[in-house]
């Protein structure tokens, strides 16, 4: 028994070495390859559209079907 709590321990602490050691480190962008954003505008703006009418909704107290109804509404209107 004591062994095999000497090769958990052991094993346990090299898994948390190996997690531990540094990332290689990442490319950069070449001049042929512009960067591109990480989350593009489109999506930023769908999210604050959910924002708006999520809580249009809520000062409306509006449930169930109402609900679905209002939020597909809110969400297809043209910004």
């Amino acid at each position: 028994m004591r062994k095999f709590f000497t090769l958990l321990g052991l094993s346990l602490s090299l898994g948390f070495a190996y997690a531990a050691s540094p990332a290689a480190p990442a490319k950069p962008a070449s001049a042929a390859t512009p960067a591109t954003p990480a989350v593009p505008a489109a999506k930023s703006t769908q999210q604050n559209k959910m924002k708006t009418c999520n809580k249009e909704a809520g000062d409306k107290k509006l449930k169930g079907d109402e609900r679905k109804a209002f939020m597909k509404a809110c969400l297809s209107k043209k910004v």
